[in-house]
């Protein structure tokens, strides 16, 4: 569905996208991650058609974005950060002027709008003045022109930011709806929701793709569980005392609380976690200390997403290379 072959883009010497490479498959919702001037806008930008390239190619569906831009356009709705609204208009006004700009005429027109205003959920608002609608509302708006003109691709750049937890949730079910019948690329900042709504996730840094897969293979491939996290009725001297004997312990970390109780941090570099809890439950045991609470650390999306990015923070750290798993199919920003 979209091909990104060697995608280059430069500011004078600032190089914010540097030779990026990917494919985005058809009918699945993708997560666009990276740390602050990564390159993400610029990207999603030059995706769009919004923002030319220093060299590489872009294709939508087959279509060229710089060399068949009119073909590539009319597969992709796209949302930018700040959704591009006429406030003094209506929402039925503002849809009607953008899918006349899109090439919808008539009856079609009508067809499509109020199909965007029940899909989007936007009925009970669509007469009044879009200056009057909360930002969860405008946000719907702004989803809804995107699906104008049926496109393929549906790219909404930092669709959630500035909402309510309430509005938050909506759009990422109406995201999670449009993910049926689309294909979409989803840019936040917010991890949870990446993790939540998106079933791929690529991760840039500098400008360079570090990662690109599952959720769940990006946490097996890092960050598989290695911290135990205890809370015992000991002293912590009796606590590093019963821990030190185990075996595949790499680290630990005790600390006594207030309540008397001690809270220990184990961190193991053995392959098996489960044996070592298991280990640890019957070394406490066995000199009559009782364990209150047991919590493996599971990696998520954001302990994945500070390991790889910190990575490529390293002065000395190699140029840094997608992760690979074989069986895969596949200006807020200073960029």
């Amino acid at each position: 569905m979209i091909s990104v072959e060697h995608l280059t883009k430069c500011y004078g010497d600032f190089m914010a996208v540097d030779d990026l490479s990917f494919e985005i498959e058809e009918g699945q919702v993708y997560g666009f991650l990276g740390p602050n001037g990564a390159g993400k806008s610029t990207t999603m930008n030059i995706m769009t058609g919004c923002l030319s390239a220093t060299k590489g190619h872009v294709r939508i569906d087959g279509y060229d974005i710089f060399e068949q831009p009119g073909e590539a356009k009319k597969r992709i709705g796209y949302l930018p950060e700040q959704p591009p609204l006429y406030l003094n208009e209506t929402p039925l006004e503002y849809l009607r002027f953008v899918g006349e700009a899109k090439g919808l005429r008539g009856a079609e027109l009508e067809r499509q709008v109020a199909e965007v205003v029940e899909q989007t959920k936007i009925q009970e608002v669509k007469h009044r003045s879009i200056a009057a609608l909360s930002k969860g509302y405008r946000q719907r708006v702004g989803i809804a022109q995107a699906l104008l003109g049926s496109p393929k691709v549906i790219i909404l750049d930092e669709p959630t930011v500035g909402l309510d937890p309430l509005q938050i949730i909506e759009i990422r079910d109406l995201i999670k709806q449009l993910g049926q019948t689309h294909t979409v690329i989803l840019s936040s900042h917010i991890l949870s929701e990446v993790q939540t709504i998106c079933e791929k996730i690529l991760i840039i840094a500098k400008g360079k793709l570090i990662a690109f897969d599952t959720p769940d293979n990006l946490e097996k491939q890092l960050l598989s569980p290695s911290e135990i996290v205890l809370t015992a009725e000991a002293t912590p001297e009796e606590t590093e005392e019963i821990l030190g004997v185990l075996e595949h312990i790499a680290e630990i970390q005790v600390e006594a609380q207030e309540t008397g109780y001690v809270r220990a941090r184990v961190k193991t570099d053995g392959t098996d976690i489960y044996a070592l809890s298991r280990a640890l439950f019957f070394a406490f045991a066995g000199r009559e200390k009782a364990l209150l609470e047991v919590n493996l650390k599971k990696a998520n999306l954001e302990d994945i997403f500070i390991e790889l990015t910190e990575k490529t923070e390293e002065p000395s750290a190699a140029p840094a290379e997608p992760v690979e798993i074989e069986w895969v199919e596949s200006e807020d920003e200073a960029e």
